[in-house]
């Protein structure tokens, strides 16, 4: 006897559709799992047996082998248990023949109590089965908020294999899901706010710029300046995510496991701040099974590396392709996938090691080759990457007891909206797609960043005495669209020409 059902697994970040087929024939009973399972998977068999004898249902008393289908991808978790049991199910005859799962989708774990338990990925997978044109999504109870974004079908939250029987046998009906009212403004994230940092002023306006474009930043100061400060208050000034960034970013953070319970989608834009010791394989991705790394988790968010020489310089050197392209192709024994990976890069560093290189205020205790090594590891093609390069002097004293009110998040914010609104419009009817400034192509920024005599003539003058490179040339008119989107301007002028230079003009300093 065949019965089928249907499930869905992940591959990288996205799902696909996996079909369940159980054949059963009269021999000793047994249950066999094929169709290139991993040992989550062929441990389902234990899992999907406990939870029918548990939930007081019949096990079908013959030997059943269950094939995942398409055979040569390999199927890793536990989310195709609840599709086994739809399947066994089946052919023991405790589903009637007119339960009717053609159009289902069946995803989740079992315990051996028969409850279901939340899957990571469930909303990718829930996406998957729409497109093959499947209506009732069965998921856990847990993943339903999760499940139920996905608008066009009817999602079911199961908390165990009895109450799913029972569903489909029609006895005793689970309710849909309604749909999450979702909304994208963000609240403000408690305690922290651009007010908190006293002074550098000209740091919070090259943070404003870097917001207002999404462009990379790296700021160079001695211990204590504020650069950490401005870094972990940035996300209080971007604006808010579309409903599809946010959807791209939801499907990442669950397939990573780190969706947080309750939660139906990210609603705010990533902050990732890695410790310096960790891999590349960690911040590009990587793993048998590759899964995505830190610079894929804050997609559409920031990255932030605090202390910037202090991580291994292949880590940092694996930074330059993504940042180019804005998403990252890993390779491995299981597959080549592509994660994508457009992120906003924040950096912080010390002029040396000691900290105080350059300090007015304290002596450096550093030898010049020390100083030089230290330095060296960024490297050139990685700082011709980043748009925005700030100094924060170290504050006095009349700056930090200054009882004066600085600008609040809220203030700098609105302002970055502004921008952003007033970039969307120029750009709605011939790049739709564009979110930033930073994300313009050679082509586009031909076309929308013209700038006039002048201008051309301070870019000159800054191109020859900066020896700047093709990519630095075209980084500084992002920064200056961004400049006079911020002044709400059609028009590239020199003052804005001006300012771009000199926010990319400190590695002549240090370098």
């Amino acid at each position: 006897m065949l019965t089928v059902a249907y499930s869905a697994g992940l591959f990288g970040i996205d799902g696909y559709l996996v079909t369940v087929e159980c054949d059963t024939v009269c021999d000793m009973p047994d249950l066999e799992i094929v169709g290139l399972p991993d040992a989550a998977v062929r441990e389902a068999k234990q899992r999907v047996k406990a939870a029918i004898v548990n939930s007081g249902l019949r096990l079908p008393e013959v030997k059943a082998t269950v094939n995942l289908a398409p055979a040569d991808i390999k199927k890793e978790g536990s989310a195709f248990d609840l599709a086994i049991l739809v399947t066994l199910l089946r052919a023991s005859g405790s589903l009637t023949p007119s339960a009717e799962t053609e159009d289902c989708c069946f995803i989740g774990e079992l315990s051996f109590s028969g409850a279901v338990r939340a899957a990571r990925g469930v909303l990718s997978m829930v996406l998957a089965a729409k497109a093959a044109g499947k209506t009732r999504i069965f998921v856990p109870f847990a993943n339903a908020g999760e499940a139920s974004v996905v608008d066009g079908v009817a999602v079911y939250g199961v908390t165990d294999a009895a109450q799913l029987a029972a569903h489909l046998n029609g006895t005793t009906l689970i309710n849909p899901t309604e749909e999450c009212s979702i909304d994208l403004s963000c609240a403000p994230i408690p305690g922290l706010d651009f007010s908190d940092v006293k002074g550098q002023a000209r740091a919070k306006r090259a943070m404003e710029i870097a917001a207002a474009g999404g462009h990379n930043i790296l700021m160079i100061g001695p211990p204590g300046s504020g650069k950490s400060m401005l870094a972990k208050r940035l996300p209080t000034v971007l604006p808010p995510m579309t409903f599809g960034e946010a959807l791209e970013t939801t499907k990442i953070h669950s397939v990573s496991g780190i969706l947080p319970d309750g939660q139906s989608l990210v609603c705010r834009r990533p902050f990732r701040s890695p410790h310096h010791t960790l891999s590349a394989p960690s911040m590009v991705g990587g793993g048998a099974i590759p899964k995505p790394g830190e610079i894929s988790l804050a997609h559409n968010g920031v990255l932030f590396l605090d202390e910037l020489p202090e991580f291994p310089k292949n880590v940092t050197e694996s930074l330059r392709q993504p940042l180019e392209d804005g998403k990252v192709t890993v390779t491995r024994a299981a597959g080549r996938l592509t994660f994508p990976s457009s992120f906003m890069l924040v950096c912080a560093m010390n002029p040396c090691k000691c900290g105080y290189y350059g300090s007015a205020v304290r002596q450096c205790t550093c030898k010049k080759d020390d100083i030089k090594k230290y330095l060296s590891k960024i490297s050139g093609p990685l700082l011709d990457r980043i748009d925005i390069q700030v100094e924060l002097p170290a504050l006095d004293f009349s700056e930090l007891s200054s009882k004066e009110t600085a600008e609040t998040s809220e203030t700098v914010r609105e302002r970055v909206i502004k921008a952003r609104e007033f970039a969307r419009k120029r750009y709605e009817s011939e790049a739709p797609e564009l979110l930033c400034n930073a994300r313009l192509t050679a082509r586009q920024i031909r076309r929308f960043c013209q700038t006039d005599a002048a201008g051309e003539q301070i870019l000159k003058t800054a191109f020859d005495a900066m020896g700047m490179s093709a990519r630095g040339y075209d980084r500084i008119l992002r920064v200056a669209r961004t400049i006079a989107d911020l002044d709400a301007s059609d028009n590239i002028s020199p003052r804005h020409i001006a300012e771009a230079v000199q926010l990319r003009s400190l590695d002549r300093k240090y370098w």
